[in-house]
């Protein structure tokens, strides 16, 4: 891939980024969705659609650079708070929020920071540390002081995320190559 094209998508890149901000908004409203409904005292199933959220910016920052990978993530953050506030109590949507764009942007930077070095190495390490500060702030903002068993679900949900986030490392390095097998 140029250089030239990591800044200047093409028509058919722009459609990708469409794609991509709409499956932001769309995880992170199944998710503040799906948090609700515990699976037991320490996971919620909000823990299973989440770290897609990572695979999408890191595919995105892989493509086309951490500028328009940040641009993504605050247009899915915007799709996401909107869609959330709607469908999910103001609560989670606010803690989400917070949640969402702090990971993310961290996320966009280590990943850019790791970019040169084995494929797997960059998000590996985002999705770990993204996921540990998405964990931290979403739970104590969303259910502090609650009579629930929030640090239990806290802990199961970051499990959850770490596991599927490396289990999303294969499908990472598919799209990748996919992507750069595909005409520009």
């Amino acid at each position: 891939m140029s250089h030239t094209s990591l800044h200047h998508p093409s028509r058919a890149s722009w459609r990708a980024l469409a794609l991509a901000i709409c499956a932001m908004g769309v995880i992170v409203l199944a998710s503040n969705i799906l948090v609700q409904f515990p699976l037991n005292d320490w996971l919620t199933w909000g823990a299973f659609t989440y770290p897609a959220a990572f695979l999408v910016s890191e595919l995105i920052n892989r493509w086309f650079g951490p500028g328009l990978a940040r641009r993504v993530a605050w247009a899915g953050f915007a799709v996401a708070i909107v869609a959330s506030l709607l469908l999910a109590p103001a609560r989670i949507a606010l803690a989400s929020a917070c949640a969402f764009i702090a990971a993310q942007l961290l996320d966009i930077q280590v990943f850019d920071r790791l970019r040169h070095g084995s494929w797997w190495r960059a998000p590996a390490v985002a999705t770990v540390l993204a996921a540990v500060l998405d964990t931290a702030v979403f739970w104590s903002l969303a259910f502090a002081g609650e009579d629930l068993p929030w640090l239990t679900w806290a802990a199961g949900d970051l499990s959850v995320k770490l596991a599927v986030g490396v289990g999303l490392l294969l499908p990472f390095r598919l799209l990748m190559r996919r992507h750069l097998a595909l005409p520009a």
